[in-house]
Formats: structure tokens, sequence, C-alpha cells
């Protein structure tokens, strides 16, 4: 294997995402911005870096832009504050870290790796993960800066489609909509994820994402659980996953497809494809994920009506895509 025989995939959330909910700007602002990751990314790749480091460099930039629903950009709880969840697994060693219900942590991937190589545990939750986020370098925010006003109208809505109370608006709240007004609602949920494969064959896959809009009771997802959301083995592939967390959950939808690859012997997209177009819309789910495999190659499939998404490789150009009629 050579040095440039990398890849990597990309993903800002899946969703009710068509053409004709998009404006030309928020069109080019997404694309702009997934083609940032994945450069972040790829740039690693490119120096010879592991495909941990390249995951985690390309979900810094989506959680730090307010166009996605991670970091900075996470929706509001129906108490109107933001909590986050996140996961990495790195493919070589079968090594994993999560946190979830984080509420100081600018990148909570970062949190989600001190977790997996500091720790001996997984997943660390609440206001424990921030302690430990913290206690291992990570410098806290405050709740302010997570806060970006169409996400704050996106819980208002919601919460008086329910015909629930609306929390009182925080404290000295940034109401600067010049680029966080491009942001879509693509249909309560988000999630940004990143797969990557590098020069040596590794795989790695990490996930983050601010759950979803006007959840209540502590509920979590599937991002940061490993086997759902997020999945990574040099033996099979690396998985990152978007949707309806519960479905994810149920099925084990990226362990699943990892298993078809390694125990059946399936191809990445015949795999992708059985796992999400059948089993997880039998079960009545919605949502997409990214793959990649060992050797290289990639795949994504959703049965939404768009995904965000980019790739690239040493041996093939960047691809962004958005909508269900793009390759």
């Amino acid at each position: 294997m050579t040095q440039t025989n990398w890849s990597l995939v990309v993903h800002g959330g899946s969703g009710v995402i068509d053409r004709a909910d998009l404006t030309p700007e928020q069109d080019r602002a997404y694309r702009g911005v997934l083609a940032q990751a994945a450069e972040a990314g790829a740039a690693v790749l490119r120096a010879g870096g592991a495909a941990l480091d390249a995951v985690e460099a390309a979900i810094h930039v989506l959680e730090d832009d307010p166009l996605f629903n991670a970091g900075r950009g996470a929706v509001f709880t129906a108490e109107g504050c933001n909590e986050l969840d996140a996961a990495i697994m790195d493919g070589a060693t079968l090594e994993a870290g999560a946190v979830a219900g984080v509420t100081h942590v600018r990148n909570p991937i970062s949190a989600a790796r001190k977790v997996m190589e500091r720790s001996p545990h997984v997943l660390l939750i609440g206001r424990g993960a921030d302690a430990f986020a913290e206690a291992q370098g990570l410098t806290p925010v405050d709740s302010s800066y997570f806060f970006v006003e169409t996400r704050w109208r996106a819980l208002e809505t919601q919460l008086r489609r329910e015909g629930r109370p609306v929390p009182q608006r925080p404290a000295g709240a940034d109401r600067d909509e010049r680029h966080a007004a491009l942001a879509h609602d693509e249909g309560k949920r988000g999630t940004v994820g990143c797969v990557a494969r590098d020069s040596r064959g590794h795989v790695a896959a990490g996930t983050s994402t601010g759950g979803v809009t006007a959840k209540s009771w502590g509920r979590v997802g599937d991002s940061p659980l490993i086997g759902a959301g997020t999945y990574a083995s040099d033996a099979s592939a690396a998985i990152s996953g978007t949707g309806e967390g519960e479905y994810f959950i149920r099925l084990s939808v990226a362990r699943a497809i990892a298993a078809l690859v390694e125990l059946k012997g399936l191809g990445l997209q015949a795999a992708v494809d059985q796992v999400v177009q059948t089993e997880l819309t039998g079960l009545g789910g919605v949502g997409g994920v990214i793959a990649v495999a060992p050797d290289g190659q990639t795949a994504w499939g959703f049965n939404t009506s768009g995904m965000y998404r980019a790739r690239l490789a040493s041996d093939q150009p960047l691809e962004v895509a958005i909508y269900k009629d793009e390759p």
C-alpha cells in the first residue's frame, strides 16, 4: 500500500431535505462546509496521518459551524438547554469512547476520544462527562456558546405544536443571524459524522449530535452508542449513522452493516443497502449512513429525501451531495 492510498466520507445529517426547501444561498453554504470538513480530514490522510485523527479533524469543522446539529449548532431540549452526544472508534484496536448529555464541551468528539484514550470506560454522561473533559484539558465553554437563533425558533415552533410550554429565553442570547439563519431544519433531527481509511489500511468512525429538538427526560439517541450509530473494525468497515436514533438502536445499524461485510462477505454498498433500505425501512425508521472499508471502498445510503454528504479519496476527486437524485 502506498502512503496516498486513503479515503474519507463525511455526513451532516439526513432528513427532509428537498431541493425546494433550500435557497441557493443555503445550498452553497452547506456544500461549502461539507467540502471544508472533508478537506480537513483529507489533509491528515495526505500527510500519512491516522484515520482516527482525520475523523476528529473533519468533525471539528462540522461541530464548529452552526449549520449542523452538533456542537455550536446543537438543537435545544424542551428545557431550553443543549445536550451533546458523540462517539469515536478505532478500527485497528476496537477501542472506543463516547459522551452523552454534555453541556459545556465545545467539541464533543474530542471528549469522546479522551474517554477512549484516557479512561477505562467507553461511555460517560452528563456532569461527570463534562468534568472529565475539563480534567483532560478540554477548555469548557459557557452554555451561551451554543445559542443559535434559528435553533431557538425551531424549539419554540415544536413546543407550541405539541402544546408544551416554551422555556424562558436564555439570558444574553446572541441574536446574530447572519450565518446561522442559513441553517435548515431537516425534520427535528440532525447529526454529523465521518469515516476514514488511512494509508496503513486502518479505519475509524466518529459521530456527533445535539440530539432531537425539544427532547425531554435526558433522552439519548444512537450516536454515542457503539454498534448503533457508530462502529469501526479493520475486519469489516467503519460506519456513522444519522436519523431516528431509536430505530438505529433497536437494529444495531452500524454493527449490522459491519457484520454483513465480515461474516456474510457482502460488498460494502450491498451491506449498507440491506440494512438501510430493507431492515431500517421495514421497521419504519428513517435515516442514513456513511461507510468505508479497509480496502478503501466507500458507500452511503439513506431512505430520506436528502442527506448532507461528501467524500474523496487519494484517487478520487471531492464529491459533495445533498439530495436524493444526486449520485
